[in-house]
């Protein structure tokens, strides 16, 4: 099992900056991709920004120039710095990572794991 714990939200004004963390734990033998969701009021879930295992980013058209993914293996952390926030950057953000990890007979097995959020309010 994996644990994916998120770190860093919270309140900020319009322009301001916050970095977020996401460390997994657990029986991990590789993690692939890695990846930012955010959830604002009354909208659905949507992919702000994902860093492959080798390390290449994409992000959503909104974020472009203002937001950084980052990771470090050693840690098994992956972090987005936002910068120039915007009221509406406010949301509920989730760490989502492909993870393979160690079953119980020496073998390896790849799932999708996600942690509980954090929030990142902006204010005008």
């Amino acid at each position: 099992q994996v644990q994916l714990v998120e770190s860093g939200g919270g309140l900020v004004q319009t322009g301001g900056s916050l970095r977020l963390s996401c460390a997994a734990s657990g029986s991990i033998f590789s993690i692939n991709t890695m990846r930012w969701y955010r959830q604002g009021p009354g909208k659905q879930r949507e992919l702000v920004a994902t860093i492959s295992s080798t390390g290449s980013t994409n992000y959503a058209d909104s974020v472009k120039g203002r937001f950084a993914i980052s990771k470090d293996n050693a840690k098994n952390t992956v972090y987005l710095q936002m910068n120039s926030l915007k009221p509406e950057d406010t949301a509920v953000y989730y760490c989502n990572a492909d993870v393979r990890t160690w079953t119980e007979d020496r073998n390896t097995l790849l799932r999708n794991y996600w942690g509980q959020g954090t929030q990142v309010t902006v204010s005008p």
